[in-house]
């Protein structure tokens, strides 16, 4: 259960993040929209509203919740650049996922909403100096402060994640 919901593991990353490691997770984070796309290429939309697992959201959902997610963090990353130490606004993905449109709208909305936010994002993640990736937030939840080349790292696996939920249903069921 744990490999269908975790399919990459979950993201861990201690200490410093090199220059390298930020890079590469810039270019993954680059390149999300473009892998949304291909992994859910072709499905029809009684797949696209099959359970990546038992429990989990349906294909339709997690693209959706993807979209979503990266707006916020979007979000997250500007409030961090122009205030000071923001504590930021959670929100209840899994009622989101819940709402008509993460359950019925065409994916195409979100996949297009995703290329929009992630061109906008990564200009701005490209301009940061070094000081600026330092900056943080609060996320309430944790009560605790997460830097933004940190909040990359995690974005950067977010992304992945969800993809391989979508990329391993495909396989597990011959899609």
């Amino acid at each position: 259960m744990d490999q269908l919901k975790y399919p990459i593991g979950k993201f861990e990353h201690e200490g410093e993040v090199s220059e390298e490691l930020r890079s590469s997770w810039l270019s993954n984070l680059a390149a999300q929209p473009s892998r949304l796309r291909e992994a859910v290429a072709g499905l029809n939309d009684e797949q696209l509203d099959t359970p990546y697992r038992d429990g989990g959201w349906t294909v339709r959902q997690v693209v959706h919740h993807v979209a979503d997610s990266h707006m916020n963090s979007f979000i997250r990353f500007k409030l961090a650049l122009t205030e000071e130490t923001p504590v930021i606004k959670p929100y209840e993905e899994h009622l989101w996922a819940e709402l008509a449109d993460g359950r019925t709208m065409p994916i195409d909305v979100s996949l297009r909403l995703m290329e929009a936010v992630h061109e906008r994002w990564v200009v701005l993640l490209e301009s940061l100096t070094a000081d600026q990736w330092q900056r943080a937030f609060i996320h309430p939840a944790r009560g605790q402060s997460q830097t933004l080349e940190y909040a990359l790292g995690s974005y950067a696996w977010h992304g992945s994640h969800h993809i391989a939920h979508i990329t391993s249903l495909r396989e597990r069921k011959g899609w």
